[in-house]
């Protein structure tokens, strides 16, 4: 990188140490929260937002559980004028809920703000001006006192306008790019703002202080809210709000840590929308609290239809890997951690444990309406067989033995590697059973009986080239009995049988599967599956697809001789 002699530290650290909040551990409650979405959001969309969307915009914000809601800047267009006119004529205002309305310290801006106003039942008047030395040095042009008079006389009007104006009204100050002023000038202007507004504890004061620009780390951000939260006048009657940006990526850092430094109300937009990097994600940060116990006060039960509400809105698009709410979040393709996922998973059925720990999920994907089946294992070349093997089990019932399911997994990841491309649950079952279910060439099972004396004595029948033979076999049982017979009297070698059997419980009515494992003499394993409304069948159903297995592999295409005695 070039120039890096050109840039420097323009942020300002508070005149006094502030780092109680380093003492906190974590958040202990919800915020205000304030959605500002219509107004920050709406302004930084390529096509911003008709009076229908911002009224369907308006609903979901609603849904959501947002108590306070920018609704725009009614001076600045005809459309912010008469979206927030129809909110208060046509009473789509909740009563429990608060507009807030941006303006300008300037006397016309602030009368068409309070007209647009008329009638509401409560809201909260946002007056800013900018205070940075970037901004008062290039934009403005004005001394540090030119600017603290365009605070005081923008609250003095607001304090006019609302004694004029039908309403209830509470009042908000942002010292603008606040993240790039120097503290004590910071604090003396919102000190300036209060002694006008004289909060008391019925009519409290909004002080917003906004990451305009993120231009420090999150601890810096902190110190600074702690200062202003320590010193600012009329603290009790004040409530404290932050306004992050995210143009260093540290957006819901900034949040979390200026609340333990004393902020009581966050202003951000779903999923981060906002000029240039966006506002703060306030979706993010209201499910990081539900993480550590701590209910958020909003609502993202239904993330899906939150984000196709948004996405139909704005035009704009949740990345796959956005925080709790992309695609693919709590997804895993890895098999180390598909592996860990299903294990976890399992435990926590078995265990019944009250608390949620499961390898690589921070929450409970279905607690914000996400479903386990697809969304959390999902499989192509990357995975491991602890994966695929969850896939087959939550999806089809099959609960494949540890050694089948590394057998198997292999063979699906070939076949994704070999397609270059994710593999769906059905995909993946077609696999099996093509590779393992119910394999009858070259040895065909057509069906046994049996009589039990010291032995279990069968009588089984095959068809092999087409033609039909009866075989008797005696064994321990009769699964053992008609493996003597493949031995002995076919010829097919093969030693250290495994067996397992279960009831097919998902999609297959009464069906049971069985699976069968042989190791050939060159030491080589070979799977099969059986799957049959009888289990003593599906258990000779599984032996046979390992055998035909066993002989496709070792002798294909050699002429297969073992099976010449078969007379």
């Amino acid at each position: 990188m070039r120039n890096i002699e050109k840039y420097s530290r323009g942020y300002f650290m508070p005149p006094v140490k502030s780092l109680k909040w380093t003492e906190k551990e974590y958040i202990t409650e919800a915020p205000t929260w304030c959605s500002v979405d219509l107004r920050d959001g709406n302004q930084a969309l390529v096509v911003p937002m008709n009076l229908e969307e911002k009224l369907e915009y308006f609903q979901l914000l609603l849904e959501v559980g947002f108590k306070e809601i920018e609704v725009g800047f009614p001076a600045s267009s005809e459309t912010e004028y008469t979206f927030l006119r129809t909110l208060i004529e046509q009473n789509l205002i909740p009563e429990d809920v608060t507009v807030q309305v941006l303006t300008q310290s300037r006397d016309h801006i602030i009368e068409k703000t309070f007209e647009a106003l008329r009638g509401v039942n409560k809201a909260v008047v946002h007056l800013y001006n900018s205070t940075s030395v970037a901004q008062r040095e290039q934009v403005f042009k004005m001394s540090d006192a030119e600017i603290i008079d365009i605070a005081v006389s923008g609250a003095k009007l607001l304090k006019k306008y609302a004694e004029e104006t039908e309403g209830n009204f509470q009042f908000q100050y942002s010292p603008e790019s606040f993240t790039g002023t120097e503290m004590e000038f910071a604090l003396d202007i919102c000190n300036r703002v209060l002694d006008i507004w004289q909060p008391t504890p019925e009519n409290k004061v909004i002080i917003n202080l906004p990451a305009t620009v993120s231009m420090s780390m999150p601890h810096v951000y902190a110190s600074q809210i702690e200062f202003m939260s320590d010193h600012l006048n009329y603290r009790d009657n004040v409530i404290l709000s932050l306004h992050p940006h995210n143009d260093r990526g540290t957006g819901v850092a900034d949040a979390e840590l200026g609340m333990l430094a004393g902020a009581q109300r966050v202003e951000g937009t779903l999923f981060g929308n906002g000029e240039r990097t966006g506002n703060v994600d306030i979706v993010t940060l209201a499910i990081n609290m539900y993480s550590h116990g701590i209910n958020p006060q909003l609502n993202f039960e239904n993330i899906r239809e939150i984000i196709s509400k948004y996405e139909k809105l704005t035009r704009m698009r949740v990345h796959e890997r956005h925080p709790y709410s992309g695609e693919l979040v709590f997804t895993a393709f890895s098999g180390s951690h598909q592996d860990a996922i299903a294990k976890g998973m399992k435990w926590r059925e078995e265990e019944e444990r009250q608390y949620w720990s499961v390898p690589y999920l921070l929450i409970d994907p279905m607690d914000i309406g996400r479903e386990y089946e697809g969304d959390i294992i999902r499989i192509n070349s990357q995975s491991g067989k602890g994966g695929i093997g969850y896939i087959l089990e939550q999806n089809y019932g099959l609960d494949l033995p540890a050694k089948m399911r590394e057998n198997f997994g292999y063979k699906v990841k070939d076949e994704s590697d070999r397609l270059h491309k994710e593999l769906m649950p059905n995909e993946i079952f077609d696999i099996f059973k093509k590779e393992y279910v119910n394999i009858n060439i070259p040895v065909k099972f057509i069906n046994y009986r049996y009589t039990q004396n010291d032995h279990y004595e069968t009588i089984v029948s095959i068809m092999i080239d087409n033609e039909v033979l009866e075989f008797i076999g005696v064994g321990n049982g009769r699964l053992d009995a008609i493996s003597n017979v493949l031995q002995t009297q076919l010829g097919i070698q093969y030693k250290d049988l495994v067996y397992k059997e279960h009831a097919l419980e998902i999609g297959s009515g009464s069906n049971a599967v069985s699976y069968v494992g042989i190791t050939a003499t060159d030491g080589a394993v070979y799977w099969g599956c059986g799957i049959d409304a009888d289990i003593m069948t599906s258990s000779v159903k599984a032996l046979f697809s390992a055998v035909n297995n066993m002989i496709a592999t070792v002798q294909a295409p050699i002429e297969k001789d073992f099976i010449l005695n078969k007379k």
